[in-house]
Order: structure tokens, then sequence, then C-alpha cells
């Protein structure tokens, strides 16, 4: 997800937000574009603050993916957050943290567990 279109400031916080190169499927999966290596995603392990923000702005979470950047949530962090760091740590509304842990968090987690599994 290294493929930034553009940058521009968010005006009410005064945060730069990037936006990336991605499509969503019908599934709510995202197709990265040019950054599918051997046919799967890059693993959420490599990204950096900035891939974790442009992920939840992709997958329609615009306005939470702005409590990742304050709280500097890189891959590594991502995957190792639980439920309840989600729903409390991040200060997000309770709809939006449980949608954001159990149809994205969680789902990552399992396929790098999965694939680091061998």
């Amino acid at each position: 997800m290294r493929r930034v279109a553009g940058i521009r400031e968010d005006q009410d916080r005064g945060l730069p937000m990037y936006s990336v190169d991605v499509e969503n499927k019908e599934n709510g999966s995202l197709g990265v574009q040019n950054a599918i290596e051997n046919g799967s995603p890059p693993d959420p392990v490599d990204w950096e603050v900035i891939d974790v923000v442009n992920y939840f702005r992709a997958v329609g979470f615009a306005e939470q993916s702005i409590a990742f950047q304050e709280q500097e949530i890189d891959g590594k962090s991502l995957l190792l957050m639980t439920r309840n760091d989600v729903l409390t740590g991040l200060s997000l509304k309770l709809g939006p943290a449980l949608k954001i842990y159990e149809y994205h968090v969680k789902p990552l987690q399992t396929r790098h567990l999965k694939n680091n599994s061998s």
C-alpha cells in the first residue's frame, strides 16, 4: 500500500490525509492495485501508520482512521490489538468500533496467523 496518489490536509485536525489507489470489492475486501504479490495483499505486519490509516479510509472509516493516526498504530500494532483495545483504547463510537474489529482487525489477524504458521 505504498502507492500514495495524493496528500491533502484534514481541515478539522490539521493532519495530513493520504489517498491510496484501492478499489472496494463487493464482499468488502480490498483489492490493492499494484501492491499484490503472488495473488495476495501485502502482509499487514509490514504496514506503516499511514498504510493502516489508508486501509481504514478505503473501507469506509475515514473519520475513525484518524484515531489510528493519532495513536500511531502501525501494522504490527494493529495485529496485536484486542477487541477491548479497539472498543475503548481508540475512543471510537461503539458501532464503528465493533465493525472495525469484527470485519477488519480480526480477519487481518487471522489471515496473518494462517499465512505465517507453517
